[in-house]
């Protein structure tokens, strides 16, 4: 008896001895994952950095396997190429958490097959129409000046694993399609909430779904330059195409899609960031346009924003080869002409020298041929990376200041047969241009300071003669600064009236700001605009008024059973059909706010 109470005890102090080596291995692993995190990580992911990095309190919310995958194959793919396997499970164990992601309970699956979609009122896409005007018709919005005021909260969707909510949902036939950072997309009942099906797309799907006029196929992009085709009633895969091979090719913009063509624009942003590594050669990428055949995925055509790849230029200080030139990305939705039978795109930055004349403007294109028929450049010889945050090598001798076009051009009719192309730039302006007269500047309208974070982020919204467009000034040291709503008259720049933004509720909140980035939706009477301070609000268009507000900063109860809360409100507005206003909440980037909640708005009753 002895003997065996001894053995017990025995292998007791053996397993407490076991237990303190195991916690003291563990200690010393995320002291190196800290370390290797402070040397290589820190001087983005910190409070006051314009690289758009989490702050380490927000990836200590993820899973460390979700940021193993961002390193190696997702956006930090550049960063992680620094550092060894084992040092890149190092920071994700010392920052992500062991627990992984939620998973989402049958019981938030629709009770009954879908029916077939029909091709009723929608917000279909990024812009609504073909025009990009984020207008909704009386008709189709089904929601009037005076039910506005009387919105309240219907239902919330959770995204679980991610602290970014910023795909713009699509509302097609009583469905919701919505893109997740993680690459899921779903098919939710509008009414409710309820998922009809998903779909796991390779990488983050930050892009609009776009449903075909037939109601079959409905088409994403993701951030690994692939474009997808699923089946509308089931989510089945039709086709998958890669429309551009470069390592850091991706698909930010929503592909506009006109008589059975996707018009996909391309974006590299990742490695513009990934020039913050000085071991990297900055840089190759260069945008482009790709018409791409709805029904099989082929390539129609292909046009580069720069003719020529990129060549080696010289050297860094430290040895390291440049090229260039390079950049020039589409990060925002096409605008189809069909009056002219052209396609216009906004561009950005040059991440390299030499500097090209179709950086930071807009480019048209002949829709069958995917000829560049001009290219009206605003902002001139803006040649930038992340290197010239981080101090690193890869800066270009002379910086520009990263002002370049998120926002996609409104094209506007202006009768006779005559139009004018609505666009607005980081640099605080909006633009009037031509477009019979290879996109001469007709006017232009101030109406911020502007700055890497704006200035105008992406994207305004028109109706009749007015162009709604919101502030971003963005000032990570100045939670009250930026933010304000104003109207504009197409015809001739003049401002009508301007709104400031509230004074923010969050004060003391890391990551609360006025700043108001994000894309406007407007319907007759009203326009809506969230904020970097967790608010959706609605302003009367014709005098600037705030008729509601809604404060999404908050834990959220969900129809899927997920944790969801809302954050600040970046990268997409909010899309208003049949009576409903649907918006995300949530951006870990800049860095402000994390959430990861879609939230279904409609008044009671209706």
């Amino acid at each position: 008896m002895s003997r065996r109470v001894y053995t017990v005890v025995g292998k007791m102090r053996l397993f407490r001895i076991s237990a303190t080596l195991l916690i003291g291995s563990y200690a010393a692993l995320a002291q190196d994952g800290a370390e290797i995190f402070r040397n290589n990580c820190s001087a983005c992911h910190r409070a006051g950095s314009p690289t758009q990095a989490p702050l380490p309190e927000t990836l200590r919310g993820l899973p460390s396997q979700a940021i193993v995958a961002a390193l190696e194959t997702g956006k930090m793919r550049a960063q992680g190429s620094a550092l060894s396997p084992a040092e890149r499970g190092l920071v994700a164990s010392y920052l992500g958490t062991a627990e992984r992601k939620e998973t989402i309970p049958p019981s938030a699956r629709c009770g009954a097959p879908p029916g077939r979609s029909e091709n009723t009122a929608a917000w279909n896409g990024w812009g609504a129409d073909s025009a990009n005007s984020r207008f909704q018709t009386a008709k189709a919005a089904a929601l009037s000046r005076s039910d506005v005021p009387k919105l309240k909260l219907k239902w919330a969707f959770g995204f679980p694993g991610v602290t970014t909510a910023y795909a713009t949902p699509t509302v097609f036939g009583g469905r919701v399609f919505v893109g997740s950072a993680d690459g899921t997309v779903y098919s939710l009942n509008a009414r409710t909430g309820c998922i009809y099906w998903t779909y796991k797309a390779d990488e983050g799907v930050r892009t609009a779904v776009i449903v075909g006029s037939n109601g079959e196929g409905a088409y994403f992009g993701d951030l690994q330059g692939n474009v997808y085709a699923v089946n509308v009633e089931t989510g089945a895969l039709r086709w998958k195409t890669r429309v551009d091979e470069h390592l850091y090719a991706e698909i930010t913009g929503t592909p506009a899609l006109e008589s059975g063509r996707l018009y996909v624009p391309v974006s590299g942003g990742a490695e513009q960031v990934g020039a913050g590594n000085p071991a990297y050669e900055c840089c190759t990428f260069r945008g482009s346009l790709v018409a791409v055949d709805a029904a099989s995925g082929k390539q129609v055509w292909k046009s580069y924003t720069i003719p020529e790849p990129a060549k080696q230029t010289g050297r860094t200080a430290a040895g390291t080869p440049q090229w260039g030139p390079s950049g020039v990305a589409l990060w925002s939705s096409p605008t189809v002409d069909l009056q002219r039978k052209v396609i216009y795109a906004s561009t950005g930055v040059n991440y390299s020298d030499p500097a090209t004349p179709t950086s930071d403007g807009v480019l048209a294109f002949d829709m069958d041929s995917g000829r560049l028929l001009w290219s009206r450049q605003l902002l001139p010889n803006d040649v930038f990376n992340f290197g010239c945050v981080t101090g690193k090598g890869n800066c270009p001798q002379t910086p520009g200041k990263d002002a370049d076009l998120g926002t996609p051009p409104i094209l506007r009719s202006l009768g006779g047969g005559r139009g004018l192309l609505i666009v607005g730039a980081k640099s605080g302006v909006l633009y009037a241009l031509d477009p019979d007269h290879e996109g001469k500047i007709v006017w232009e309208s101030r109406i911020g300071a502007g700055g890497p974070q704006g200035g105008i982020m992406w994207g305004a919204a028109a109706a009749d003669r007015l162009a709604y467009v919101a502030r971003s000034d963005w000032d990570p040291g100045k939670p009250e600064a930026g933010g304000g709503m104003f109207a504009i008259e197409i015809p001739t720049g003049k401002k009508v009236w301007s709104t400031p933004a509230p004074k923010p509720a969050c004060l003391g909140t890391p990551g609360c700001s006025a700043a108001q980035p994000a894309p406007v939706s407007a319907i007759p009477g009203v326009v809506f605009a969230g904020s970097l301070d967790g608010h959706l609000r609605a302003y009367l268009s014709r005098t600037g008024s705030l008729i509601w507000d809604f404060d999404t900063l908050r834990e959220f109860p969900t129809v899927n059973g997920i944790k969801a809360r809302g954050g600040a409100m970046n990268g997409s507005g909010p899309t208003i059909s049949g009576g409903m206003v649907f918006s995300n909440s949530g951006y870990s980037r800049l860095p402000v706010i994390p959430g990861n909640v879609l939230l279904a708005f409609s008044v009671e009753g209706k």
